[in-house]
């Protein structure tokens, strides 16, 4: 599986956001391979409502209907067709254990799935009982660039499918993922799925870029 982070790029918002989904859609139609688009909650809705594709979100906060201006409902979030929701990202850190806990917990109320990233293995260490239903290992100084974490920390990737396991929750790689050969490392190093941004938003042929993405997976 892939996990596609819209983040805040020009080219995955909006008018741009709906096309970008329908690219993806395509893809993921053909070659079988689960591709999530992981959406601005402003485009939430127009998406879910244009694709058959499971859409996440990029966050949610641990509230409920109230006074809580400038929070992401989940409740909200749901009804706007979101399936799941990141959480812990390293450009939005829940620094707090407790308070990550209760948005894991919050997610679950609403019936979101979640993925927790983790920037270290200590950190996977401190997540993985939170009970998610993925952990991420992203190291957050390979993310948006040229060299992936498949090739600059295989060793540390194996560590990580390990701790994951014991865990009984499915590991997601990500950081300047590209080709499928860092696809295919990551899975036969332990994980179940990558999660990237800017190889696909960023690219002048976002098609050709999944398209070379999913044949990590056969």
């Amino acid at each position: 599986m892939i996990f596609l982070n819209f983040k805040t790029y020009q080219e995955s918002s909006g008018s741009k956001a709906l096309s970008l989904v329908s690219i993806i859609e395509d893809v993921a139609l053909s070659t079988q391979i689960k591709i999530i688009p992981v959406v601005q909650v402003i485009d939430l809705k127009e998406i879910s409502a244009s694709t058959k594709l499971e859409v996440w979100v990029q966050k949610i906060d641990p509230v409920s209907y109230g006074a809580n201006t400038g929070s992401v409902l989940p409740e909200e979030v749901v009804g706007s067709g979101a399936r799941g929701t990141f959480l812990n990202h390293s450009e939005n850190k829940i620094s707090d254990l407790n308070l990550l806990s209760e948005t894991v917990k919050k997610a679950k109320e609403v019936d979101l799935k979640t993925l927790v990233f983790c920037s270290s293995l200590e950190e996977l260490e401190k997540n993985k009982s939170l009970n998610p239903d993925f952990l991420a290992y992203e190291p957050p100084e390979l993310i948006g660039g040229t060299i992936s974490v498949a090739s600059a920390q295989p060793e540390i990737i194996a560590r990580a499918a390990t701790v994951a396991k014991d865990a009984g929750v499915p590991l997601i790689i990500g950081a300047g993922i590209n080709s499928r050969e860092d696809v295919k490392k990551c899975l036969e190093l332990g994980a179940v799925g990558v999660a990237l941004s800017s190889a696909v938003i960023k690219s002048p042929n976002p098609r050709g870029i999944l398209m070379d993405l999913t044949e990590g997976f056969k």
